[in-house]
């Protein structure tokens, strides 16, 4: 069973609220799609914008090894033809090869948008379809509101399809595009469709019911041979359907073919890619590709997961591009703790019953571990025979005022031990934590000089009890990197300065063990 997909990320994806790409991004983009192996790729609709004409123009260097770049268009006008139809004029300017012509397959868009007659629709959709393949362009036809016109009126929806194939459209691809249709209905509307027409059929389907990919996959196994969707299921209002997820069940759960098995493993790094050009954090909770797609917290799951890899995950993550990972937390049990040792090589003899224990109570004060896994190494480190810290605080001192000229100033003392020697060291900041930071750095560095590749990328303050008022617990997350390693570290404390010395202290600790 080989199943066509049709990739509109560069289309669709973009209606996306918060979503613009430019073209330099729109071929990057592109040029990812065709290394996975998708067989179309929509790369916009020239008649709509100066950016989607220079796509196509660019479009025709791409060194594309496998995919077709498609124009995306409309019907001539009602009353109008193809040959003086300016949106026409512009998909055969686009140079595509293969053109997608949308048209109203529902009555009552006929009726209330079109304004115009059933015969009339499917007039101007046999003739714009017939005037492209005259041109020499392959086409496809989207029946936009298929799914919802189907149940309105059967035969104007039927009719569309009908009009498509006597112009000449190579697949009719039948759109739920209010994304309101149930996956049941969807497979059992495209099975009685197949029994009226003579074209291959396709699927496009909406994601308002967050049944996108349940319905994608339905409407193949009634018989689609062409799927279309997006790139982290990005797109109007609630998405389309994700075609990282289908292109995975398509291989491996319905033992079918799409792009080549051995290219699933470019999913995750795919999925990410357009993420990140899209300007936009990856969802860490996306099946199969996402950071917590086979994260494992709860001290039961993990128990097993030690006896067999399979106990708890549908796949071996390695397939698609990911990892398995193993997430402390008071949930943990003494598998989670042993699992983490061995992933950052750290003797398991260590008193992992005495860690655990810390780690629940630390919880219970605000600390959270899942996302510091740093914090918990260098727990784990500490108990190890043999252990010297790189350092020992002695004391600590901040000072915050107003200055003249300078407003709110902030200057941090550090008094720390360092292969027997006392280190007192003094630095302003901007604020209280920066000023710690660069007091800490000034006393470490001239003994550890990799400290000055140390870049604190992230800090996170979270309140987590705000109807205490300012007696809150806040806890503090850094995200640290020096170039090549990144790592996480936390604290928690109802005074601020201790929470970040805290996840500080473990950073710089942790980096310098590395």
């Amino acid at each position: 069973m080989k199943i066509h997909i049709y990739d509109t990320t560069l289309r669709d994806g973009t209606q996306r609220e918060g979503i613009s790409l430019s073209c330099e991004d729109k071929l990057s983009i592109a040029a990812k799609l065709d290394e996975l192996g998708v067989d179309f790729i929509e790369g916009g609709w020239p008649g709509s914008n100066p950016k989607d004409v220079e796509f196509f123009q660019r479009a025709k260097a791409l060194p594309l090894r496998h995919a077709v770049i498609t124009a995306f268009g409309a019907t001539c006008r009602v009353g109008g033809t193809p040959a003086d139809d300016q949106n026409i004029k512009a998909l055969l300017d686009s140079g595509a090869a293969v053109c997608t012509v949308v048209g109203k397959a529902s009555i009552a868009h006929v009726q209330e948008v079109l304004r115009t007659t059933p015969e009339e629709n499917c007039r101007i959709i046999e003739e714009s379809i017939a005037f492209l393949v005259g041109q020499g362009r392959r086409v496809m036809f989207d029946a936009e509101h298929f799914f919802d016109g189907f149940v309105l009126d059967k035969e104007c929806a039927l009719s569309t399809l009908h009009a498509a194939e006597r112009g000449g459209a190579e697949v009719s691809i039948l759109c739920d595009t209010n994304g309101g249709t149930m996956p049941w209905e969807i497979g059992r509307i495209v099975r009685e469709v197949q029994s009226s027409v003579h074209l291959p059929l396709g699927a496009h389907i909406h994601n308002d019911t967050d049944c996108a990919v349940a319905s994608s996959l339905e409407a193949i196994r009634a018989g689609c041979i062409q799927v279309q969707g997006t790139i982290n299921g990005y797109g109007e209002r609630c998405g389309n359907a994700n075609l990282i997820s289908i292109i995975a069940d398509i291989s491996l759960k319905l033992g079918g073919e799409s792009i080549p098995k051995e290219n699933l493993r470019q999913l995750t790094e795919l999925s990410h890619f357009v993420a990140e050009v899209a300007n936009l954090s990856p969802d860490d909770h996306l099946p199969f590709v996402g950071r917590s797609a086979f994260a494992h917290k709860g001290g039961i799951h993990v128990a097993a997961l030690r006896r067999s890899a399979d106990s708890y995950q549908h796949i071996s993550p390695e397939i698609v591009g990911n990892r398995s990972r193993i997430v402390v937390s008071e949930l943990s049990g003494r598998g989670n703790l042993l699992s983490k040792a061995e992933e950052y090589g750290i003797d398991s003899s260590a008193a992992i019953g005495d860690i655990l224990t810390e780690i629940k109570f630390l919880e219970s004060q605000g600390f959270s571990f899942e996302a510091a896994e740093a914090s918990v190494a260098i727990m784990m480190k500490r108990q190890q025979s043999g252990y010297v810290p790189p350092f020992e605080l002695i004391d600590l001192t901040v000072n915050v005022e107003h200055r003249k000229g300078l407003g709110i100033f902030a200057e941090a003392t550090v008094k720390v031990m360092v292969d027997g020697e006392v280190i007192h060291t003094a630095s302003e900041g901007s604020g209280p934590v920066q000023a710690l930071d660069a007091a800490l750095r000034k006393a470490l560095t001239p003994k550890y000089p990799a400290l000055a590749q140390f870049r604190l990328s992230d800090y996170k303050v979270r309140i987590l009890n705000g109807d205490q008022g300012t007696a809150a617990i806040t806890r503090v997350l850094i995200d640290t990197h020096d170039g090549v390693h990144h790592w996480s570290t936390v604290g928690a404390s109802a005074n601020i300065i201790e929470a970040s010395w805290r996840a500080l202290a473990d950073s710089v600790e942790y980096g310098l063990t590395l």
